[in-house]
């Protein structure tokens, strides 16, 4: 077998880039996540002859009756050992409709942060329920941290109906059960599939098994999901990285060249557009839009690109171009949730710490913790003193810098960010930005 993108590349119409989805599978353990990649990857042709090869030998070595699939995401040693997935692994396949990455997050409790780590950019996330076991609290868990992250589209998948005989009542008992708990959370877009990740069954084909079901296969799904209008293209936000100044060029027409590089958080930019630069609150034009292959006649989430103006302001990493009649909040006083993501240290009131919103760094001082959230329960614990690995919680924080935020439920690029330890430089949390305070 070969490799997807070379030749699925070429199945995309000229000149236009294909679209890619971001998705996270997460569920309880043994529901079969690291199966049922294996099997999209398998079915779909992505995987190498020797990839295949190593996997079918490593199942004949342990005595298994079928290729054990999983192989081929669960890369740690000890994750292919307990056969459980301990860390995010990431993978990447294509069809002629679409490129793919995947997250595949580990389902134990105290892996919670490697999920929201997988899920923070997801487009969607398939969460897997054993139809035997139905819907545990691990799968709770899962669809609240999915909608704490904002991910537009939620896929249940219910899987291993083989070992149910294929039961429309059993998926049908599900699908009422997670559908009322939803109901509980914000979620945008719910679908369900039953599926057999060992057999195939409604992974990339139909299932001859379950005529019952009228739905697509979850391969179709993935493929024809809209997610463009998920991207917020009204509010233009274009977080500085870099400036660009080529002196030591030896071209003319780049002695005077000065460009703004990063990534567009949100919005369309044109040349022609009147732009606000912050915090200066200067106004101005953009002339040209520079992409990676050449001069481009708008740019929108996630392109990179590099911004020439027609004035010369004083513009430096960290600050943000947005509409002069359409800003972001500035604020130095902020409310959040946090995930805390290290067994180092404890978070608690008075804990100072580096804070990375977009590519702005500056100190950051926490003034309070409101709640620890119990993510199976959805219980407020307002007396919480502190927040421990995995545990999400509600802080304010104070910020020796302002920053340019919107709320992350309106944009998940500039309303997320991380703390950092000062001392070690590791990230000690993510957090999602509710508003200023």
């Amino acid at each position: 077998m070969a490799a997807a993108d070379t030749a699925q590349d070429a199945a995309a119409p000229q000149g236009k880039p294909m679209d890619m989805l971001r998705f996270a599978t997460a569920g309880s353990v043994d529901d079969g996540k690291s199966t049922l990649i294996g099997r999209l990857l398998y079915d779909s042709k992505s995987i190498f002859e020797d990839q295949l090869e190593a996997v079918e030998r490593t199942s004949a070595d342990r005595g298994e009756e079928h290729t054990n699939l999983a192989l081929l995401t669960d890369g740690l040693r000890a994750e292919r050992e307990q056969g459980i997935t301990i860390d995010v692994a990431y993978r990447y396949f294509a069809t002629p409709r679409r490129k793919f990455i995947i997250a595949d997050t580990p389902g134990h409790i105290q892996y919670t942060r490697n999920m929201v780590t997988g899920a923070s950019t997801a487009d969607l996330a398939i969460i897997l329920v054993d139809a035997r076991k139905g819907i545990l609290e691990q799968s709770r868990r899962h669809a609240f941290l999915a909608t704490l992250l904002k991910v537009p589209h939620l896929v249940v998948a219910v899987n291993k109906m083989d070992l149910v005989d294929y039961d429309q009542a059993v998926f049908e008992s599900i699908v009422d059960e997670f559908t009322a708990f939803a109901a509980k959370l914000e979620v945008g877009d719910l679908t369900f599939i039953p599926i057999s990740a060992l057999h195939g069954d409604n992974v990339v084909q139909r299932s001859v098994n379950m005529p019952w079901y009228e739905g697509t296969s979850l391969l179709h799904h993935l493929e024809h999901v809209h997610i463009a209008s998920d991207r917020n293209l009204i509010d233009v936000r274009f977080p500085v990285q870099y400036v660009i100044r080529p002196h030591a060029s030896t071209d003319p027409e780049l002695h005077d060249y000065r460009g703004y590089a990063g990534q567009v958080a949100g919005g369309v930019l044109k040349p022609g557009d009147e732009v606000v630069h912050l915090p200066s609150g200067l106004t101005t034009t953009i002339t040209h839009i520079d992409g990676p292959n050449g001069p481009v006649t708008e740019a929108f989430a996630p392109m990179s690109v590099t911004l020439r103006l027609a004035d010369d302001i004083d513009i430096s990493r960290g600050d943000m171009i947005a509409r002069p009649n359409n800003r972001p909040q500035v604020a130095q006083d902020l409310e959040a949730m946090v995930c805390w993501m290290t067994p180092e240290r404890q978070l608690t009131p008075r804990t100072r710490l580096l804070i990375k919103h977009t590519t702005r760094t500056a100190k950051a001082l926490v003034k309070d913790l409101h709640y620890r959230l119990d993510v199976n329960t959805l219980h407020r614990d307002e007396q919480a003193g502190a927040l421990g690995l995995n545990e999400i919680g509600r802080i304010s924080l104070r910020v020796t810098q302002p920053l340019f935020i919107d709320e992350y439920a309106r944009n998940r690029l500039t309303g997320g960010f991380v703390l950092i330890d000062e001392a070690t430089n590791n990230t000690v949390a993510a957090g999602m930005i509710t508003g200023a305070s």
